[in-house]
């Protein structure tokens, strides 16, 4: 069996339509100074170069109002983010074909640092864990971090659907929020009419980073399968059988350890596969069904009421011939929130889904570096929700112009087919489109500027400094 990674999904061809439709949901979402953060988007969407800061978007053609105005707009005004979720969510996204022949969703959660080291006087702000260059060389930086759920596609791509953003306070317990934002996300793809019932349950993907089988049980009742990064270090149990010996008692609720880091406590396994990939070489996996951790009462489970669940999934070990880069390849592992693979094509599906879990590492880097999501230096927590939103309709609008603007590159850079543009590549035609598109933002008024603080009075109110990480 030979695994392809380079299958793209289809694009839609009348985008148009779609962006279109898109731009007038967008300015019906912005509810107050709309037209001031609509040409904001407008200008992060059209800009020739990196965005570096706020005060140059306002010199861009299709930003038509001062400075002021853009500040003004982020500070004071206000986003219907509920009602703009529902309108990323309603259009077009990508499938993948599953093992089955049928196109099913695949959806990846992931969180990202807007770091502010030097903002003593922001509050909200929390510990971030930073990875810098080096091994052993993370650190605690005080930032917001901000939790994404984005739809992958089939193949090897730089292109992500983000569908929503939510900030983590510091009190917030990042199960129950990753939880809340996967439910409604799933709701808002049923009512768009991505997800029918009896349509192959959504594929969710995540890293270590998440409890998986605690967000299972959060979700049993969302038609979602779960695929999770395990530590090595992890122990999971059998089913318990009958109790052994001729005494009375308890019946036993675990059965045989599993310790991945001992293969001598590994069972014969349920299902194994061997293929052959282009960037991997040789991929052995093997997968333990109805595998459950022992559960304990602390943590996320010391306030659950009732004797802790068992929850089963499907323990999925996963070894390759080599890595790019000529590192070392270790064994991955996974928990699948399915109990039983129905087989090996599907365990292949699951492991070959969770790879394309890192195309949002590059829908990171370009919203950071590209975009400058994470560049201003705003005080207020919600002007800095405000700018993330309008981040993520500045992706959708080049997201869904993939199909209609042409590859304007540099001289030096390799000439693209259609159909693989990156965002950076569409982006750089995005302004050649754009006075064709819909424009519903209202001209500005003539106006003068306010008289500003008096000569020589300084500000007395100074904003005090706010403490990072919880508040109890």
């Amino acid at each position: 069996m030979i695994i392809d990674d380079l299958t793209l999904s289809a694009l839609p061809r009348d985008g148009a339509g779609f962006l279109d439709r898109f731009r007038t949901g967008l300015y019906s979402c912005l509810c107050r100074r709309g037209d001031a953060l609509f040409e904001l988007t407008d200008a992060v969407s059209c800009a020739p170069s990196k965005v570096t800061d706020l005060a140059r978007l306002s010199l861009e053609a299709e930003h038509r109002r001062g400075h002021g105005a853009l500040y003004d707009g982020l500070n004071a005004g206000m986003v219907d983010t509920g009602r703009l979720r529902s309108l990323v969510c309603a259009g077009p996204l990508p499938k993948v074909i599953g093992p089955d022949g049928r196109e099913r969703m695949v959806l990846a959660v992931d969180v990202s640092n807007w770091l502010r080291p030097d903002a003593g006087t922001s509050p909200a702000r929390s510990f971030c864990h930073t990875y810098a260059r080096g091994r052993g060389q993370a650190q605690m930086i005080p930032g917001w971090p901000y939790s994404f759920v984005a739809a992958l596609e089939a193949g090897a791509s730089s292109w992500t659907a983000v569908l929503d953003a939510a900030r983590l306070h510091p009190d917030d317990d990042a199960t129950v929020v990753t939880a809340a934002q996967l439910r409604t996300v799933v709701d808002e793809l049923t009512k768009s009419g991505h997800y029918r019932f009896g349509d192959p349950n959504i594929l969710v993907v995540m890293d270590a980073g998440y409890d998986v089988v605690r967000l299972a049980f959060l979700l049993g009742d969302l038609p979602v399968t779960l695929v999770g990064r395990l530590r090595s270090d992890r122990v999971f149990h059998a089913p318990a059988g009958a109790r052994q010996g001729p005494t009375k008692g308890r019946a036993p609720r675990h059965g045989a350890r599993l310790v991945l880091a001992d293969t001598v406590t590994h069972p014969g396994p349920t299902v194994a596969t061997d293929n052959n990939t282009a960037r991997y070489g040789r991929a052995e996996t093997t997968a333990f069904a109805r595998m459950h951790p022992r559960l304990e009462s602390r943590g996320g489970w010391k306030d659950h009421v009732g004797p802790l669940p068992i929850i089963a999934g499907t323990v999925v070990g996963l070894r390759v011939e080599r890595l790019p880069g000529n590192r070392d390849p270790k064994p991955v592992w996974l928990w699948v929130s399915k109990p039983v693979p129905d087989s090996g094509a599907e365990v292949d599906h699951w492991w070959s889904m969770f790879i394309r879990r890192f195309d949002l590492e590059h829908t990171f880097r370009f919203l950071k570096q590209s975009l400058g999501w994470a560049r201003p230096h705003l005080r207020d927590p919600a002007a800095a929700d405000r700018w993330t939103w309008l981040i993520v309709a500045a992706h959708t609008q080049l997201r869904l112009a993939r199909a209609l603007v042409a590859d304007h590159r540099l001289p030096w850079q390799r000439p693209l087919a259609p159909t693989r543009l990156t965002p950076a590549r569409v982006r750089a035609g995005y302004r050649h489109i754009h006075r064709t598109l819909a424009r519903p933002a209202t001209p500005p008024k003539r106006s003068r500027p306010g008289p500003g603080r008096p000569k020589d009075r300084r500000n007395r109110k100074k904003a005090p400094i706010q403490p990072v990480g919880k508040s109890h």
